[in-house]
């Protein structure tokens, strides 16, 4: 019996290309698609709502400006729909669609980090829910919630009054001074964005990716 043999050959860059071109093409073009079919169910879902004319609240207006996203087989470029939702809560803010496919801050797949940094991705993903706690709350919380500024430039006006004071006497005195380099500080302190979503945060209501949760 005669016996045939194959030697492999490398792929040769030029190949690994081609292929890693066709590779990113699929991955964009099923990307696309993923997105289209969420955008609409979610206007097959509002389909029915309308204002005093009949026309329809939520609607499509184009594309947004396209994006790049960093993946495990490099750069895809993505367009995602824009929709006009017309619809106001109690409060007067706008609906906005948030798609979940494609969040607005995602920049790059977790396959990438993966690759690089495996001990921090692992760290990173067993505090996941905690991390990512602050998208629970309104965008407009944001800007608060991931900083502790509000609390150290408060107490860094005390330690510093307090550090060059020799002696601040009774705890009445010192309790005293606290308390009124305190409320010299809050003159500089600037206004709570969003203040008036405080009582619905209070009262329950579910926020997805800074957005208010509204029941199609």
């Amino acid at each position: 019996m005669e016996k045939y043999t194959t030697n492999a050959q490398p792929m040769s860059t030029t190949s690994r290309d081609v292929l890693t071109d066709i590779l990113r093409q699929g991955a964009q073009k099923m990307l696309a698609e993923a997105i289209e079919n969420e955008v609409t169910e979610y206007l097959d879902l509002c389909a029915r709502m309308r204002d005093d004319q009949g026309h329809r609240m939520v609607v499509r207006n184009g594309h947004l400006p396209s994006r790049t996203i960093q993946t495990g087989i490099g750069q895809v470029e993505v367009q995602q729909p824009r929709i006009n939702d017309k619809r106001v809560d109690e409060n007067g803010q706008r609906t906005r669609f948030s798609s979940k496919i494609l969040p607005p801050y995602l920049r790059r797949t977790k396959s990438v980090d993966e690759a690089k940094y495996p001990k921090a991705v692992e760290c990173l993903a067993k505090d996941r829910d905690v991390l990512l706690t602050f998208y629970d709350f309104p965008a407009e919380h944001w800007v608060h919630l991931r900083t502790t500024n509000p609390i150290e430039s408060t107490f860094a006006t005390v330690r510093l009054r307090t550090a060059r004071t020799k002696g601040c006497g009774s705890r009445a005195t010192c309790l005293t001074m606290v308390f009124n380099l305190a409320q010299c500080a809050e003159r500089r302190w600037h206004r709570l964005h969003g203040k008036e979503l405080l009582g619905e945060i209070i009262e329950g209501v579910k926020f997805v990716d800074g957005i208010k949760e509204v029941a199609a």
